[in-house]
């Protein structure tokens, strides 16, 4: 079965939104790196419609520009691009197509088909959410950046449910970002003080 990593900017507050209004100040060679060795690395690239439209929007036109960024926009635009989607779309990007039906039945679908590299997402918020709470989801690679927004939208919006998560791997670039790599996690035992105040100095 594949592999579904998602990796988001996200802000100290925990917002998730619009990044090219804040996170620029703090993009660097690790940064770059790092995204690259995510999104530059895979055949596939999982998409909601806002993300897609963005980077549809984008891409291809640095591809053709030729600039310092065209051999990674030839890397997204080689790629095949999964566009989830509750409307019928028009592609002008090569190798796009949509994800029809239940999101959760067409990505469990979509894990089941051969191949051995991950699938990335970048972006697409309510899909991260969405897989996340159906376990679908393998890999969280959040880039925290030193700065609260303090407006948007957050990647955890209210609900009841907890969602564990573990710690994979950890790096601290020169910005101050921390990229940090979480794995979904089994539910903790309910703990409470008196499980935990032998730990006291």
């Amino acid at each position: 079965m594949r592999k579904i990593i998602a990796e988001l900017f996200i802000s100290l507050d925990g917002v998730v939104e619009a990044p090219d209004q804040w996170h620029f100040p703090y993009y660097n060679e690790e940064m770059g790196a790092a995204v690259g060795a995510t999104l530059g690395t895979v055949d596939t690239i999982l998409l909601g419609r806002k993300t897609y439209d963005s980077f549809a929007g984008a891409w291809p036109e640095r591809e053709a520009g030729g600039g310092e960024d065209a051999p990674f926009a030839k890397l997204l635009g080689d790629a095949r691009k999964i566009v989830a989607s509750n409307q019928p779309l028009e592609f002008t990007w090569r190798n796009s197509e949509l994800l029809s039906g239940d999101l959760v039945e067409a990505v469990t679908a979509l894990k089941n088909e051969p191949g051995d590299g991950p699938i990335a997402m970048s972006g697409s918020v309510s899909i991260v959410r969405q897989l996340l709470a159906a376990g679908l989801l393998d890999e969280l690679h959040l880039m925290v950046h030193p700065i609260a927004v303090r407006k948007g939208m957050r990647l955890f919006d209210e609900d009841e449910t907890p969602i564990p998560l573990k710690l994979l791997s950890s790096q601290t670039f020169e910005t101050g970002v921390l990229n940090l790599f979480y794995a979904p996690a089994d539910q903790a035992a309910e703990t409470g003080y008196d499980d935990v105040k032998t730990h006291l100095s």
